[in-house]
């Protein structure tokens, strides 16, 4: 899968399934709607119209379903004929699992995806998952040839016309982002430490033509980002505050995108054990969402100005590692007694945020982060968990998140309640809770949002995305499609802005007030 390009076409063309193996995939009432008129060029000589119409007929999903058509050369799969309020109408999970395990194998293969337009751009993202691009497989390495899999759409229902080109550049640029998320994340830290993702950073600002703001090492603690040094300063690659700006003339807003750049984390000197310290490798996700996000939401013409901040350390054990009980000055301007040094995001994070605030003028403030094992528990394995000070924006994650298939659902927000958690003695607060059965990963998200303020005017989203970052051993690219959704009315792309919950402007209420009117406010 590693060596895969990803084509969108408008038409995949005709081919015979014995040299160009293909896999037919929609809702089961989708795919009775395809004519044979559309498959005939793409099955023929080897599927009859009534071998056609035999599969389809004895497809039962429950929740998918497959039938091969050919061999293995040419098989058709059924999705779920209808799901839950919690899931999102494209069953992109769906998607991505039947791709794995029904499309045939060869070096030239194709997808013909059956479901309305609304579902595009979630069924396109859910492919991209399907095709990591990372590997150091000894026997992929010595393979030379490049393997294709070219995806057609088939829309069906009201705005069942043609995909336009615009889509198409849309979705390449999505799915791009995607798979550049997941291959972040699947990289180990021996390859994949700060230098490695500084220069991942500056390689998509090349590509955009941004030069980023870098802040590293020492320089970090002479500015006062101390939750970022005092986090890296133990590593062998030292660690560093990055920012992509993208300011376009025109902009009414400032957004800002908040990453957590954990590349690895042991734990510190509150080491994490055996079975818990394999897969810290994946730390670094909710900063891989940003780029990858970033370097789509710009391509498709972000009109408003965007920040993303990349907060990247290593959290290593070594003579000059944090220790308990140490007290660190962040950027804020808030001390934080370490009572947890595995508790280390939160610190990285409270700078970024701080940062987005102070230096970038930020009206709106998302941070995004595998923040908590918690949130695993919390919300689950496919739905992230959300964070804000604004019932409007936890609203709009939640239908966005069911847009794009990067599921969302909201945790408690009530600081009057729970960040006493964080009581000090000899600070203003420590970095862990006291009652770890007290909602923790509400109060790891609290912990960001008090070095920003709870009476800030703006609007702040924390997402936790520690357990959807992954699938088993394989990244997922998650964030990057939610954040592009969530954000699509900033963008001059139809798709995102049918993908997008929020409306250019919510006329405040009679009587609001100037804080509540600028929560109201959504791109």
């Amino acid at each position: 899968m590693a060596n895969v390009g990803l084509q969108f076409q408008a038409s995949a063309g005709d081919a015979d399934p014995q040299s160009r193996p293909l896999l037919l995939l929609g809702q089961l009432h989708h795919l009775h709607r395809v004519p044979w008129s559309h498959v005939r060029g793409k099955l023929q000589p080897r599927v009859t119209e009534e071998l056609w119409q035999a599969a389809l007929s004895t497809l039962n999903p429950n929740p998918t379903d497959s039938c091969p058509l050919y061999l293995n050369y040419a098989t058709v799969a059924a999705l779920p004929s209808r799901v839950s309020r919690h899931n999102s109408p494209s069953a992109a999970h769906f998607i991505t699992r039947l791709v794995r395990t029904c499309l045939p194998p060869g070096t030239h293969r194709c997808i013909l995806m059956v479901c309305e337009r609304s579902d595009a751009f979630a069924s396109a993202c859910a492919l991209a998952r399907a095709f990591p691009l990372f590997t150091h497989r000894s026997g992929a390495t010595r393979r030379t040839e490049k393997k294709t899999v070219i995806v057609e759409f088939f829309l069906v229902g009201q705005d069942n016309g043609p995909v336009e080109v615009s889509t198409l550049q849309c979705l390449t640029n999505a799915t791009e982002g995607v798979r550049l998320a997941a291959r972040i994340v699947d990289t180990p830290c021996n390859e994949m430490n700060t230098d490695a993702f500084l220069e991942e950073i500056k390689k998509v600002g090349k590509d955009l033509g941004i030069t980023p703001t870098i802040i590293r090492d020492e320089e970090l603690k002479t500015r006062g980002f101390g939750g970022i040094y005092g986090v890296g300063k133990a590593a062998v690659h030292p660690p560093a505050l990055a920012v992509l700006s993208h300011t376009p003339d025109g902009a009414t807003q400032t957004i800002a995108w908040v990453g957590k750049g954990i590349v690895y984390d042991t734990g510190g000197l509150s080491m994490k054990g055996k079975t818990t310290m394999p897969g810290m490798k994946r730390d670094c996700g909710g900063a891989a969402a940003a780029l990858g996000a970033f370097r789509a939401a710009v391509r498709q013409g972000f009109k408003d100005n965007l920040h993303a901040v990349f907060c990247l350390a290593e959290n290593s054990v070594g003579p000059n590692a944090t220790r308990p009980d140490d007290i660190h000055l962040l950027y804020s301007g808030k001390t934080v007694e370490i009572n947890n040094t595995d508790a280390e995001g939160r610190l990285v994070l409270a700078d970024g945020v701080s940062y987005a605030c102070k230096d970038l003028g930020a009206d709106i403030i998302l941070d995004i982060a595998t923040l908590t094992g918690a949130q695993g528990i919390a919300t689950g394995k496919y739905h992230a968990a959300v964070l804000t000070n604004s019932a409007e924006w936890e609203a709009a994650c939640v239908k966005a998140g069911k847009k794009c298939g990067d599921l969302v659902h909201p945790l408690v927000y009530c600081p009057e309640l729970h960040f006493s958690e964080f009581t000090s003695a000899v600070a203003d607060m420590k970095n862990s809770v006291a009652d770890r059965d007290n909602s923790p990963s509400s109060c790891a998200g609290l912990f960001i949002a008090s070095h920003i303020g709870f009476d800030w005017p703006g609007v702040w989203v924390h997402l936790d995305i520690a357990a959807p970052v992954h699938a088993g051993e394989r990244a997922t690219g998650f964030g990057v499609a939610l954040l592009l959704a969530l954000f699509g009315r900033a963008s001059e792309d139809p798709l995102l802005n049918l993908v997008s919950p929020l409306g250019c402007e919510v006329d405040a209420q009679e009587g609001d007030t100037e804080r509540d009117s600028k929560r109201r406010r959504l791109v």
